[in-house]
């Protein structure tokens, strides 16, 4: 294999891994999805033994964050279709008002209800798409040997 290029069947295994575990992960606000892509390099390199250039990781990040954008399409799909957005919101809202945000503010509301919107699943994508792209290329630069061999 050569430096710049990747094993796709493990490059797509790798992503799917991390992004399954990823809608877990993203419990933590923006540091899980930068941690997605990086456990997706992680799952790589363990597989391959091969050390991604930061490009690549970034690439494999970024697949990562497709994956977890489709899955949390999917549950917002179930939601809308369930007719269940305001049990949600509400849900939601009562998990802010317990870490001590203020849920009764008219904007965060209005912030709360754009997730369960289309523009909502393009804003996420995005981001997601983003941040895990950011934390594959950051894990590849941080799993590269500290000593290349010559």
């Amino acid at each position: 294999m050569t430096a710049g290029t990747m094993n796709r069947k493990l490059a797509v295994r790798a992503a799917l891994k991390a992004g399954v575990l990823g809608v877990f992960i993203g419990i933590i606000p923006l540091l899980g999805i930068v941690l997605t892509g990086a456990l997706a390099v992680y799952f790589y390199r363990r597989e391959s033994r091969f050390v991604l250039p930061a490009a690549l990781g970034s690439r494999l990040g970024g697949a990562a964050g497709v994956v977890i954008s489709a899955i949390n399409a999917l549950f917002t799909i179930a939601i809308i279709a369930l007719h269940a957005q305001q049990e949600c919101v509400d849900a939601l809202l009562k998990i802010a008002e317990k870490y001590g945000v203020n849920a009764a503010a008219p904007r965060f509301q209005d912030n709360i209800r754009d997730i369960f919107t289309p523009s909502g699943l393009v804003s996420f994508f995005i981001v997601a798409v983003v941040l895990a792209a950011v934390g594959g290329a950051l894990a590849s630069l941080l799993l590269r040997p500290r000593h290349p061999r010559m």
